[in-house]
């Protein structure tokens, strides 16, 4: 798949795959960023990215981020949409500071990685009832 990419700071290297079986690219944080103790901030990602029509980019963290540097992202994953890569549309890693100190992001780390998935969009059939079958409602598999 051809993707077109535009990188802010060109001195960093281009997102890349870090391994044969990866099915995720690491984001190359643009700047240096510190995020304040129990505050949200968001770290540039260098790049623009036209997402392929028929497909969305997810951007996740990275499994380590929690333990090698105390942050999460508090919406868990971000949505990449396909009309998102105007000349300001930067991808920014959303990111929570759960320490009790400042967290520092350097440039040059690899803190979230991406995804392309391929999407549909719904044509939607509205219906008066899906019928009796129930599951038993939120929570219900899984109970002994």
């Amino acid at each position: 798949m051809q993707v077109s990419i535009q990188r802010i700071d060109t001195s960093l290297p281009l997102p890349q795959y870090e391994s044969k079986g990866a099915v995720g690219f690491d984001f190359v944080t643009r700047e240096t960023t510190t995020i304040e103790a129990g505050c949200i901030g968001l770290v540039p990602g260098n790049v623009i990215v036209k997402v392929p029509e028929g497909h969305m980019l997810i951007i996740s963290p990275r499994s380590s981020l929690p333990r090698k540097k105390g942050l999460v992202c508090p919406h868990s994953i971000g949505v990449i949409d396909q009309d998102y890569h105007g000349p300001e549309d930067e991808i920014l890693i959303q990111v929570q500071n759960i320490t009790k100190e400042p967290v520092t992001v350097e440039r040059g780390e690899r803190i979230a990685q991406g995804l392309f998935v391929r999407v549909d969009r719904a044509e939607w059939q509205e219906v008066d009832s899906h019928g009796a079958e129930t599951r038993g409602g939120f929570g219900s598999t899984g109970h002994s």
